[in-house]
Formats: structure tokens, C-alpha cells, sequence
């Protein structure tokens, strides 16, 4: 007997639920048709830029995270 076939249907849902939690946070990148990066995993669309809009975007990454931080009491999260 396999140990996937003596384990009980609880645990097989519970391990199915963790897959799609792991999945759902990675991201992936794809260039798309037009020529621009798609970051997939973060919500429902990907989040399409352009090469130099995405490399002006990661210059501000410090600026972006002082931000956060400065507002975290009234930013909304979803994990």
C-alpha cells in the first residue's frame, strides 16, 4: 500500500488545500504578445509592464516599501 492510498480523506483534502495556498502565491513572469513582462500571482489579472516602466518601478522599491511602512495604519492588506 502506497502511503498516498493509507492516508484518510481529511488528510488528502488538507494536502490538496496546501497545493492551491503554494500555487496561489507563486509568480510567475511571461513576456507577452506585444513584447511586455506579465507578472502572474498576485490577483485575478497579471500586472503588464513594459521593460523600462517595470526597471523605474524597481528603482523606487525603497521609496515604495518607506511608503507602505509610513501608512501601514491605514493601507488594507490581502495576503
Amino acid at each position: 500500500m502506497s502511503a498516498l492510498a493509507a492516508k484518510s480523506q481529511a488528510e488528502l483534502i488538507a494536502m490538496i488545500e496546501r497545493m492551491q495556498e503554494s500555487a496561489k502565491r507563486k509568480l510567475t513572469l511571461k513576456v507577452s504578445e506585444k513584447g511586455a513582462v506579465s507578472l502572474y500571482g498576485l490577483g485575478r489579472f497579471p500586472v503588464t509592464l513594459y521593460a523600462g516602466q517595470w526597471e523605474r518601478l524597481l528603482d523606487e522599491a525603497i521609496r515604495i516599501r518607506a511608503f507602505i511602512g509610513d501608512n501601514q495604519a491605514t493601507l488594507a492588506t490581502k495576503d
